[in-house]
């Protein structure tokens, strides 16, 4: 894949939305006496983007680091399809580490994993967080580069060129040898996109992306965001930003009580949500005076 092809927008991805790429089933984590997750299950098709909503202390973001393998799930069954010529992020290329792409991944968390399923399933994705995350002693291209050519082990020639033409994108191209501490936080998460994409991964998963930012910095990042979806990536955002998920969203969950209470396309669910408890969290959300 040429540094091109990881910022060039695909005119397939919609032919290729109806296949599904990551299915769940049964998910459940618990953290200690206290189950966080509950039997959850979830599609995300080919190029869609699934937004997660719902109170503070949900389960929306242990779902995330479930899926990326951050968090270890108690039960249930991950699945990531085979990359397709249609998937924005490597499609049927192996990783130094072992894994490829062109083979689907199915993790059962009721079973003992191997640690060469959870790499399979940790290389399929790639996660931006809610503060960023950066390694506060490297710099901007640095910290880029890590992932790719530490754990995927890719030349660094070829990591560092694609990089760079990411860093060109977000604007952030004389930022490449700055460290976090010089950045403000719209460029640190910028940052952390860019990292992102570098892992050339088939999902992106966002948790809560803007909630540490400053009001006027949101705007960027929610458009970039818009911009990679546009583009065909594949992607889980938990957001409070109901806007947002209604303009970027193709599915909308709510998730209450480690569970998905409901789901749907976001015109149907944000205007005429069948839950009673989904009807009182948006109420609240939308009329909090």
């Amino acid at each position: 894949m040429s540094p091109a092809d990881l910022s060039t927008p695909t005119s397939q991805a919609d032919a290729a939305a109806s296949a599904w790429l990551l299915r769940v089933r049964g998910l459940q984590k618990s953290f200690g006496s206290n189950r966080v997750l509950e039997s959850v299950d979830l599609t995300v098709g080919r190029g869609r983007v699934l937004a997660l909503i719902g109170p503070s202390g949900s389960g929306k973001t242990t779902i995330l680091r479930c899926l990326n393998g951050l968090e270890l799930p108690d039960g249930g069954i991950i699945e990531i399809a085979a990359a397709a010529d249609t998937d924005r992020g490597r499609a049927g290329q192996a990783s130094g580490r072992g894994t490829n792409s062109a083979v689907p991944v199915s993790v059962d968390f009721t079973t003992k994993t191997t640690s060469k399923q959870l790499a399979g399933l940790r290389d399929r994705s790639a996660m931006v967080f809610q503060h960023y995350n950066l390694f506060p002693h490297k710099t901007v291209l640095q910290n880029v580069i890590e992932g790719p050519v530490v754990v995927q082990r890719r030349p660094v020639a070829e990591v560092t060129a694609e990089a760079l033409v990411l860093l060109e994108r977000v604007g952030l191209t004389d930022k490449q040898g700055s460290f976090p501490f010089e950045l403000s936080g719209g460029q640190q998460q910028r940052v952390g996109i860019v990292r992102a994409l570098a892992l050339r991964p088939q999902l992106l998963l966002f948790d809560e992306p803007t909630s540490a930012l400053d009001p006027e910095l949101v705007g960027d990042v929610l458009r970039l965001i818009k911009e990679l979806a546009d583009e065909g990536w594949s992607m889980v955002i938990v957001t409070h930003e109901l806007e947002f998920a209604r303009e970027v969203a193709h599915e909308i969950a709510f998730v209450d009580g480690g569970t998905i209470v409901e789901h749907g396309e976001p015109k149907h669910l944000l205007r005429h949500p069948q839950q009673e408890r989904t009807r009182q969290f948006l109420h609240r959300l939308l009329h909090p005076f």
